[in-house]
This record gives C-alpha cells, sequence and structure tokens, in this order.
C-alpha cells in the first residue's frame, strides 16, 4: 500500500485540523509541505495536483481528494478510525457533526478568517492601513458565531457535537486559532464556556495541537512586535 501523501501549510487552519487528525489516527503519510507565503501552491507543478491552487491536498495512490471536510471524512472511512470522531453506525450523531461541517464555511471559517485578512493580509497586499470599519464589522460577525457555538452546538456538553471530541471541534478551534495569531482571542474567550470548551479541545489534541499551531503562535509574537506597529506608520 502506498503511503498517503498530505499536501498542507500550517498557516491554513484546515491544514493545521489535517495535519493533527492523520497524526492523531496515527495514519503514515508522506509530507508535502506547500509553502503558501512563497505562492508555491500557484506553481505549475502543485497546480496540476490541484487546480484550485489551495490546501491541503491528499494524494491516495493516485486518488486525490481536494477539500478538508471530504478529506477527514474518507479517511475516517478509509482507515475505519474511532466513531466519536465521526460517526458512521449512528446516523444522527453523524448529522450532528454534519450539521456543524455545513455551517462552519460560511461562520467559524469565514468570519475568524476576515478578522485575520482584514489585520494582516489585506494591508500587506494593499500597502493600505487597516480598514478598522471593516474590522469591527467581522468582529461583530465573529460575536455571533461565538454565541451560536455555546447556545446552538455546545449547549451544556463538553464538545460541539457529544460527550467525545469529534471533527467538529478539531475544525472549529482552529478557525478559533486564526484570531490568537492577531491577539484577538477574546472575541471568544470572553465567553466563559467556550473558553473552557477551548482549552478541553486543545488539551484533548496535545501535544499534536502545540506542534501544529507553532507558527500561530510566532505570529503572534511577530504581530505586535512588528506587524502591527508597522501598518500604524501607514
Amino acid at each position: 500500500m502506498s503511503k498517503l501523501k498530505l499536501y498542507y501549510d500550517l498557516m491554513s487552519q484546515p491544514s493545521r485540523a489535517l495535519y493533527m487528525f492523520v497524526k492523531l489516527n496515527k495514519i503514515p503519510f508522506e509530507d508535502k509541505a506547500v509553502a503558501l507565503r512563497t505562492g508555491e501552491h500557484k506553481q505549475e507543478a502543485f497546480t496540476k495536483i490541484n487546480p484550485v491552487q489551495l490546501v491541503p491536498v491528499i494524494d491516495d495512490g493516485g486518488f486525490v481528494l481536494t477539500e478538508s471536510v471530504a478529506i477527514i471524512q474518507y479517511l475516517c472511512n478509509r482507515y475505519d478510525l474511532p466513531e466519536h470522531w465521526y460517526p458512521r453506525k449512528d446516523i444522527k450523531a453523524q448529522a450532528k457533526v454534519n450539521e456543524y461541517l455545513n455551517w462552519q464555511h460560511a461562520n467559524t471559517r469565514m468570519n475568524c478568517a476576515m478578522v485575520f485578512r482584514h489585520l494582516v493580509i489585506i494591508p500587506r497586499e494593499t500597502k493600505k492601513p487597516v480598514d478598522w470599519e471593516q474590522v469591527n464589522m467581522m468582529k461583530k460577525r465573529v460575536a455571533f458565531v461565538v454565541n451560536h457555538l455555546d447556545k446552538t452546538f455546545l449547549k451544556e456538553k463538553p464538545y460541539l457535537c457529544g460527550s467525545e471530541v469529534s471533527v467538529a471541534d478539531l475544525l472549529c478551534i482552529c478557525e478559533l486559532m486564526q484570531l490568537n495569531a492577531v491577539h484577538e482571542e477574546q472575541l471568544y474567550e470572553s465567553n466563559p464556556k467556550i473558553k473552557a470548551w477551548a482549552e478541553r479541545v486543545k488539551k484533548r489534541l496535545n501535544p499534536e495541537f502545540d506542534e501544529a499551531h507553532q507558527i500561530v503562535y510566532r505570529l503572534r509574537d511577530l504581530y505586535k512586535s512588528t506587524i502591527a506597529p508597522s501598518f500604524a506608520k501607514l
């Protein structure tokens, strides 16, 4: 059996989730790091693998899959992974996980990413000051997301979809951690239940969690000392 090839960049939230997932489940893989910062994802070699030019991607013996949710669902079936990650026998439990996986794209993922983009990526690309009106609008949307995570998904459970960690928690925490990179973690830590959940998930996923998020921790230090002050001078 050929080893699974994993194309990823740990700057990418879903890449971090998938990287942790294969390590947590001890799935052998061939490391295929793709440097987004240098535009490697736009080069011809990677474009042949994924014409959309995004990570993560897997190549399982010639079977290429490009969407993080689809990849994780495939791996759960491919390797018959523990049911708590993604239930397959209990269709109602599976539906609850799917509920979050479908909701998160336009909510947790988009809004946390846009706070980060407006504070780091867009000013860097345009050489213009931070648009604080846009940042504040995205922060309000994140506040809606956090409230929804609390009241609709978490409720009184230890994890978003039940009593044990699932791929919903894995993907969610990686998106929220993008806020930590720009010192905006209070947007979710101000909610005591979500803060406690986040700490619970991090503990459950360690040491793989800290390994995957080293780049976020470094960016957090760099943002405070260099990035934010430089944008203030624009």
